[in-house]
């Protein structure tokens, strides 16, 4: 077990490689709500309230392979109801890898650029 120590810093923004900015700020305000701050085809911001996220335009972006592969960082989102969230989120253009390693405890979802993240209640 560890203890508490100070914090020498907050996490003020998660940073989210894109190939469309403002595309994928769309996409996460409609997952997350909040309010898109910037918005233009270099970068888009969106204030989420609790998170604040960030899309920079980048050029040699690849989408992780799933399973295996390299995957990079995901987002862990917590819903009131698995299935119906997952119907609102693949109807905003997120995609249903086929490997699904949750046992119905949770689901393994892709945003429309690939980054993916899983959704549990």
């Amino acid at each position: 077990m560890t203890t508490n120590t100070a914090a020498l810093a907050e996490i003020s923004t998660l940073v989210i490689d894109s190939v469309r900015p403002a595309a994928l700020a769309e996409f996460y305000r409609g997952v997350l709500g909040g309010q898109i701050t910037h918005s233009d085809d270099d970068y888009a911001a969106l204030d989420a309230g609790s998170v604040q996220l960030a899309f920079p335009r980048t050029e040699d972006y690849q989408a992780p392979a799933w399973p295996g592969g390299t995957k990079q960082v995901h987002l862990d989102l917590k819903v009131s109801h698995l299935d119906a969230a997952e119907k609102e989120l693949l109807g905003l253009g997120a995609t249903k890898p086929d490997f699904q390693p949750g046992g119905g405890d949770w689901v393994v979802l892709a945003d429309p650029e690939g980054h993916l993240f899983c959704i549990a209640s």
